[in-house]
């Protein structure tokens, strides 16, 4: 027998336009969404949720985290001295919280350790019932080149033995074509819904920059062209606007970070050729805006990174928002928030001029493309997913507005709030 549910909105935004729908009701059956009218079928029994106090929105969804720690001052020890099942259980922590903030999906961008692959089991144990939390995409282990952006084993380079030894059993390593190939390969083969490059060096790491280029063009090709033969994307780390081109020759899928792309043709290039941008705009806020309370929770690398390129960080900001490329919502929390705190990009985004309904439509139909699922999440709509997330506070005026929620379904299924844990 099904089971029915009305949900009764006092604002409602689908989604699907950018726009706020006032005293509109939503029938849900099972796990799906049946009606959505001013007025729908009344059920027999149907459980009445009234939310007409509330804004109601998608479930949202986050493109950008990376859910295998939690205790961010102690990241870096962890990655080296926590075990497997560590980190794919804080996979799961991360993934209840999430729900309860009313973030319904999120994709996990890899990870720094040899974690056995537990995000996989973390998702297949949610999808299972298993486990309470939010619908998990994901891309097990980041690739990297010895010394890039994801060579964790720079955090034992005093001990070059022990570094070498832990770095060559990381399933994300290679060097040369027919390596990553390989790579590429047992990372889809052992559950990768995509693959996630470090093309370029970063901000948060040692050795290695933000305009470095730590791939040769031949391994980029492999990399994309294997992953494409396999009917997977590739989503590559990168903040220069010279990588992002070349890569946008090559047939790369999307862009995270592109921090330093100052340049409007680029945006309308990636736009053109349909390759999606996460800005992640959190992780440098505290050189956009100027403080030192954030700076100070950044590694000293990073701190002197941020400070080196903060007029063309904020120069590039300033053009990333002017343009029209649709822009995906995603946190990328390594330091300063927790990885579930999904809220501060929109405060973030917000700050930066961002309007909130592209900030929304970002959390909601762009990120639902961007993870291949614009059919079925990101949408209050007939036939999607019954992802459904309530907020007491006006989304059009609040930048807090995200980090406050009252109502959090998935599924058809409704989970106790932040609040309520």
């Amino acid at each position: 027998m099904s089971k029915y549910t009305i949900i009764k909105c006092g604002r409602l935004y689908t989604g699907q336009n950018d726009d706020f729908l006032t005293d509109m009701e939503i029938l849900v059956e099972d796990d799906r969404i049946k009606e959505v009218d001013k007025t729908v079928t009344a059920v027999p029994g149907a459980e009445i949720v009234d939310l007409s106090d509330a804004t109601v929105t998608p479930g949202l969804i986050d493109a950008h985290v990376h859910y295998s720690f939690g205790e961010w001052r102690t990241r870096a020890h962890d990655t080296i001295y926590e075990a497997p099942i560590y980190h794919g259980m804080y996979a799961l922590y991360n993934a209840r919280k999430s729900l309860a903030r009313g973030f319904t999906t999120v994709r996990h961008c890899g990870t720094n350790c040899n974690d056995a692959y537990s995000v996989v089991v973390a998702k297949r144990m949610i999808e299972d019932g298993q486990f309470d939390g939010c619908r998990l995409v994901v891309a097990p282990h980041y690739l990297s080149t010895t010394n890039g952006h994801g060579d964790f084993s720079k955090l034992m380079m005093t001990n070059p033995y022990l570094a070498d030894r832990i770095w060559q059993d990381y399933p994300g390593r290679g060097s040369g074509p027919d390596e990553f190939r390989e790579v590429v390969r047992k990372q889809i083969k052992y559950g990768a819904d995509f693959i996630k490059i470090f093309a370029s060096g970063g901000f948060n790491s040692e050795g290695d920059g933000p305009e470095d280029y730590t791939f040769t063009d031949e391994e980029l090709q492999a990399i994309i062209d294997t992953a494409h033969a396999m009917h997977k994307k590739v989503s590559s780390h990168t903040y220069g606007p010279d990588l992002v081109e070349k890569q946008l020759n090559m047939g790369i899928d999307g862009i995270e970070h592109g921090a330093l792309i100052r340049d409007p043709a680029l945006l309308a290039r990636m736009k053109e050729q349909g390759v999606y941008l996460v800005p992640t705009f959190s992780p440098y806020e505290g050189i956009i805006h100027p403080n030192e309370d954030n700076l100070k929770n950044q590694s000293p690398g990073m701190r002197r990174k941020l400070r080196y390129y903060g007029d063309w960080l904020r120069e590039a900001r300033e053009v990333i928002v002017a343009s029209d490329i649709e822009l995906g919502y995603g946190t990328d929390f390594v330091a300063v928030h927790y990885p579930y705190e999904g809220g501060w990009e929109f405060y973030n985004m917000l700050g930066s001029g961002v309007d909130p309904l592209r900030a929304l439509a970002g959390a909601t139909r762009v990120n639902a493309k961007i993870v291949e699922m614009e059919d079925s999440i990101g949408a209050i709509a007939p036939g999607y997913y019954a992802d459904v997330a309530a907020w007491k506070r006006d989304l059009l005026t609040d930048p807090c507005a995200l980090l406050d929620c009252a109502f959090s379904m998935k599924g058809g299924k409704i989970f106790r709030t932040e609040a309520d844990i």
